[in-house]
């Protein structure tokens, strides 16, 4: 078994060329409910204990986060590091903390033992109820569409939730490893967000990442089911990469990341059209935004706080979709299509949109899943994409709709 160390230096090193078997997976393996766990295609980080919270307050939380991170210092911490989750609401309580102790490896994906299967799920009797039900859904999603006709506002994005009850406790390191094991070049996450609870998920996308001046943001909007027959799957991705809809969509998005992100950069590149991502269930648009950062002294943070919320969580513009959100949902969003990551204290730091997710508590979870709904959208079409999304979660637990 390989030895990780205690973090004494930053959890940002050059990617290793010959990283060692098993040094990723060991922190994996070593996950238990209640730890702090964050695999990137960067680093994979283990935290536990608390140290320090990050204080909730009117002050801008990446003041606060400094404020924390400056003290942990001042108190003998020889590198701290702040890691948890941010809600989507402004001013709700964030999940912030400097831990204890922090363990650090290189990415799950440079693992050769991550392509090891995880142990399957125990049989379970899920009891599962929709908030709201498909029907209900599709008929916010078709009030938006008329709404946006009528010029009110341009995009909206509208969730639904997934309530599920086991028959036993639930088995919350098992579900990592399958999630990690499932998509290990992405961005697994498990971290409590209060008393007894644990947000954990596999999201697919990078709202920014700081190293040095170094600033990438990786948007994805517009997106499709994977298919299991290879024909169909390729013809599914052609299609979402000539869709009208589906690029005029991501275009709003990456224009939005784009201004958001210029004040901040002395040179700013976007590539003219999007790429394919892919994950283990969807097929998504993708651009990778690079920038070079003006100004040392702005954090990871504080710059993914003027990016949050994005039309491909939120809407356009951002004020009335929020609106159009708390009027719609039936539920409080809490962390869904928040922000997940982690801070050091030179500024570095990577902050993840908090989707493909899921939060437990007891023997209950609750998955959460979203669709872009533009003008051109069709209700049924929005619905089933909000399904084929819970799929992530649902394969993880054994479960089926």
């Amino acid at each position: 078994m390989p030895t990780v160390h205690q973090v004494a230096t930053p959890p940002a090193p050059a990617d290793p060329v010959h990283p060692s078997v098993g040094a990723a997976t060991t922190l994996l393996d070593a996950y238990r409910g209640g730890a702090r766990f964050l695999a990137t295609p960067t680093r994979t980080l283990l935290a536990q204990g608390i140290r320090q919270e990050v204080a909730h307050s009117a002050e801008p939380l990446p003041h606060r986060v400094a404020q924390a991170l400056a003290e942990a210092r001042r108190a003998g911490h020889p590198y701290p590091v702040v890691i948890g989750a941010i809600p989507f609401a402004p001013d709700a309580r964030a999940a912030l903390v400097v831990p204890e102790s922090l363990r650090s490896g290189p990415p799950l994906a440079s693992d050769p033992l991550i392509a090891l299967p995880a142990a399957g799920p125990a049989p379970t009797d899920w009891a599962i109820a929709s908030v709201p039900e498909p029907d209900v859904y599709a008929k916010g999603v078709a009030s938006a569409v008329d709404r946006m006709w009528q010029g009110e506002f341009s995009k909206v994005v509208l969730a639904r939730t997934l309530e599920l009850a086991s028959d036993r406790p639930l088995d919350i390191p098992a579900m990592v490893q399958r999630l990690a094991r499932r998509d290990p070049s992405g961005y697994t996450f498990a971290l409590p967000t209060g008393p007894g609870r644990n947000l954990l998920g596999a999201s697919p996308e990078l709202l920014l990442s700081r190293r040095g001046d170094r600033l990438i943001s990786n948007p994805l909007a517009g997106s499709t089911p994977r298919s299991a027959d290879l024909a169909e799957d390729v013809r599914r991705a052609a299609a979402l990469l000539g869709s009208a809809k589906d690029l005029h969509e991501h275009a709003v998005v990456v224009d939005a990341v784009h201004q958001a992100m210029a004040p901040y950069c002395t040179s700013l590149d976007v590539p003219e059209r999007p790429t394919l991502l892919r994950t283990a269930t969807m097929w998504h648009l993708s651009t990778t935004v690079t920038g070079v950062l003006a100004q040392p002294d702005v954090s990871a943070l504080e710059i993914a706080s003027s990016l949050h919320p994005t039309p491909a969580v939120c809407g356009s513009p951002t004020g009335v979709a929020r609106k159009v959100i708390e009027e719609t949902e039936p539920f409080d969003r809490g962390f869904f299509t928040g922000m997940v990551g982690w801070e050091d204290g030179s500024g570095d730091g990577e902050w993840v949109v908090t989707i493909r997710c899921a939060e437990a508590e007891d023997n209950r979870l609750r998955l959460y899943a979203g669709a872009g709904v533009v003008s051109a959208s069709e209700p049924d079409a929005e619905t089933a994409e909000t399904a084929a999304k819970f799929r992530t979660f649902l394969q993880a637990v054994g479960a089926e709709l």
